[in-house]
């Protein structure tokens, strides 16, 4: 709606702004009372239910009501926009000394016992569970950092008394208004309280921001410690997703919350897993609630989503967050099947060994093979291949056996489980089971999760073969195809222990890949998307034993997922380390020093592969895969040079879109087009990308000197195939916090039919390194 929120009432955001003063409490008194007034004059009455009102970071509000209803409030006087709620999704530890932190960033920061003091990371998701050691409050190491700069609350409920803020949780707070509006929640799950039921919460905060040292131990084993990015920082719970719905007006308003509370850091590995409808991405209602975040000072980190690896698949848009890329680690588990005749099998499962390992092997058994005579069920694959259903089998056969469940119909259309194997194993007595790869389906993907029955995933048809070919030879039928004798044997080794060789990082298969776009047509954007990779593939992170949606889990303290969910946590605790190093710095600072010193080298000095559609391949990645590349918090500590973008300027970015209307950003933000960019790839971003070059582009960045001695720098350039790139001054001399121009020529040389990357190289006399990523599509000479 038209008119000032409170953070901004007057033109410029205040983040010490006191919300309990009388002023704040009449204009935001004023507010509300202006929605209500809106909604009775323009809406019949019984035809709707405000949900929200904001007042914070934005003025407007959030209603359900008919189509016919919202039509009219497109029309209605001071009414700016209008966007109908597209749900919301969650997108679905080694990983600090993978990182180097422990020797490295910690070290600058007093150790683990410090790193992160005096930064509050705020967690839009499914909540928290407090009584995990990872978010418990040592009294023998109290917090001395002040943060008079938040003012949360602790809201109660269902498994959350008020000790759950016990300092290390500072604030936890509930949005619920929209998923009531719209669901019948499930009180056994959908508790009414910022207790996580579901687990996804937990786990990203605890990799953000959870406890030092913390064991992990599932299913009675002891997989190592845990530790957050930054272990030191404080938790602010803002729970808008439930295990039933998410409704993006509860996202929003828990954004709204978070940036009133005064958080440094908000970190989203939740949001629509769709563009919006009818508008250019940058301008949906979530992407403008984030604005207005980075407006308010705070850092904003979002999930590049899970739909990889087609092209145009993120679902992060805008430059005022950064967008994270999911990674794996050089960590892996790997797991084995010894056959009677001796040949060795990899796989894949978390779980213990079959009983008498390396000495005794027990008997091998095709799930086909012993199916109950006398059962009354469909013979369908999940009954007669899948072991998804006990009264399916034979316990004289299949008890103390290793039985081989076959991957079909059942698990390629997702119906399916894992867990449904393991309740049969152990309602039945199986010593193990093996899920092999079906030839009509080919290989699978298959994940490590803990077992707590022997068990090994075997997603690969070969192996697969090598196994069933084994089995056949040592079985014996008669001539109705029964079996008479079954002599084949094997075990399953150990696979809880983790293995640290092979290549690392690699872009993950399901992390979704740019080029960034402005609308559901996919037109490309002037945009880098993903922004930064960080690990996010089989990460462990704390975990709620409820585990609402995934039974496999239910009584778990941790669990391994994966997913850009998983990477994000990464990058927002790691910007709280910076944070707390450089207080000054805001956030287009901070995300350019995560940028400008990333690699795009793995560990063994090779470009940086990522997974592609088929399983097992690779192509050698691009930054449409791993934006600047995977992240170096060591080097991201000293930059060098920084480039930085405020609220003004992301309006000018705004204005200079193509096919987008001054009078669409004004209604949107509120804001006059006075200043657009020559061409939106004039942003000041640590990366250009020019969606359509045509002949030759000059584009302009300007850098800042955040160190505290002068350094001269000298340019280097890799241009994009099909360009050459020319820079002026091609070398310069900074001095501390001074800024320097660069102006970049690109000029076509022959035009392609696809984008083509380059790099820009600033080597300073002070031994600092910036990168500049390209990403261009030569159009025409």
């Amino acid at each position: 709606m038209e008119g000032d929120s409170l953070a901004f009432n007057g033109g410029s955001p205040s983040s010490r702004l006191n919300l309990n003063s009388e002023i704040s409490k009449a204009h935001a008194k004023q507010l509300e009372d202006s929605h209500d007034q809106l909604l009775q004059s323009n809406l019949e009455t019984g035809s709707y239910s405000k949900l929200y009102s904001f007042k914070h970071v934005a003025n407007g509000f959030a209603v359900h009501t008919t189509p016919s209803q919202a039509e009219k409030l497109k029309y209605a006087p001071r009414v700016k926009l209008v966007e109908r709620d597209r749900g919301a999704k969650l997108m679905s530890t080694y990983t600090p000394r993978f990182l180097e932190l422990p020797e490295g960033v910690w070290t600058q920061e007093g150790g683990q016992r410090n790193a992160g003091e005096g930064i509050v990371i705020g967690f839009v998701d499914s909540g928290i569970n407090p009584a995990h050691l990872s978010f418990a409050y040592n009294p023998l190491s109290p917090f001395t950092s002040n943060i008079s700069h938040f003012s949360g609350a602790c809201e109660t409920g269902p498994l959350f008394p008020a000790t759950s803020c016990n300092g290390k949780i500072v604030s936890a707070k509930f949005f619920s208004a929209g998923a009531l509006a719209i669901a019948t929640l499930n009180s056994s799950v959908d508790f009414l309280s910022p207790f996580d039921a579901d687990g996804h919460g937990s786990h990203v905060a605890s990799v953000a921001a959870g406890n030092a040292g913390v064991p992990v131990v599932v299913n009675g084993f002891y997989y190592g410690k845990a530790s957050g990015m930054a272990p030191r920082a404080r938790i602010a719970v803002y729970k808008a997703v439930y295990p039933t719905v998410g409704t993006l007006a509860d996202v929003v308003s828990a954004i709204d919350e978070a940036i009133r509370d005064g958080v440094d850091v908000l970190a989203l590995s939740v949001g629509p897993d769709e563009p919006p409808l009818g508008r250019v991405t940058f301008l949906s209602m979530f992407d403008v609630f984030m604005l207005y975040a980075r407006r308010a000072g705070v850092f904003v980190v979002q999930a590049a989503g899970n739909r990889g690896p087609d092209p145009s698949s993120v679902v992060s848009y805008s430059p005022w967050a950064v967008g994270v890329a999911s990674s794996g680690t050089d960590r892996i588990y790997p797991s084995s099947i010894v056959l009677g005749n001796g040949a060795r099998l990899e796989g894949v499962g978390l779980s213990g060994p079959t009983f008498g390992y390396r000495l005794l092997q027990h008997r091998l058994v095709l799930a086909k093979d012993a199916i109950n005579p006398i059962g009354s069920f469909p013979r369908t694959p999940p009954y007669v291949e899948e072991c998804q259903f006990p009264q399916a089998l034979d316990p004289r056969l299949v008890i103390g056996s290793i039985v081989i469940c076959t991957f079909s119909e059942g698990f390629y259309n997702r119906t399916s489980t894992l867990n449904a194997i393991i309740n049969t194993a152990r309602a039945l007595g199986f010593m193990g089971f093996v899920l092999v790869a079906n030839p009509a389906y080919g290989d699978f993907i298959a994940e490590p999760v803990p077992f707590a029955v022997s068990g090994i995933l075997v997603p690969n048809v070969t192996n697969s073969q090598v196994i069933l070919q084994y089995y056949e030879q040592q079985t014996f039928k008669d001539e109705r195809g029964f079996p008479t004798r079954l002599a084949a044997r094997a075990s399953i080794g150990e696979g809880r222990a983790a293995s640290f060789t092979g290549q690392a990082p690699i872009v993950s298969r399901f992390s979704s890949r740019g080029p960034d776009f402005v609308d559901r047509d996919r037109k490309p954007a002037d945009v880098l998307k993903p922004d930064i990779l960080a690990p996010g593939h089989q990460i462990w992170g704390a975990w709620s034993p409820i585990s609402a949606l995934e039974p496999s889990l239910v009584g778990q303290s941790f669990a391994l997922l994966s997913g850009t969910s998983m990477a994000t946590p990464h990058i927002a605790g790691i910007a709280a380390l910076i944070k707390q190093y450089n207080p000054s710095w805001t956030p287009s600072m901070i995300a350019s020093a995560i940028s400008t010193t990333a690699t795009k080298y793995d560990k063994n000095g090779e470009l940086i592969m990522a997974e592609g559609s088929d399983i097992g391949s690779q192509y050698p990645s691009t930054p449409f895969d791993f934006g600047a590349g995977f992240v170096s918090p060591s080097h991201a500590m000293d930059p060098g040079l920084v480039l930085s973008s405020g609220y003004e300027d992301y309006i000018s970015f705004l204005c200079s879109l193509h096919d987008t209307n001054p009078s669409t950003i004004r209604s949107v933000t509120g804001e006059l087009c006075n200043k657009p960019l020559d061409h939106p790839a004039n942003l000041n971003l640590p990366s250009v990308t020019i969606s359509a070059l045509n002949g030759s582009q000059i584009v302009r960045r300007v850098f800042m000197n955040v160190e505290s001695k002068p350094e001269t720098y000298s340019s280097s350039v890799l241009p994009p195939n099909g360009t050459t790139v020319d820079i002026s001054p091609p070398s310069f001399t900074i001095a501390p916090q001074g800024t320097q121009e660069l102006d970049i020529q690109f000029n076509v040389t022959q035009a392609m039919d696809q984008f083509t990357y380059g790099e820009i190289v600033l080597t300073g006399s002070l031994n600092h390194i910036v990168r500049i990523p390209l990403s261009v599509f030569p159009v025409s000479i």
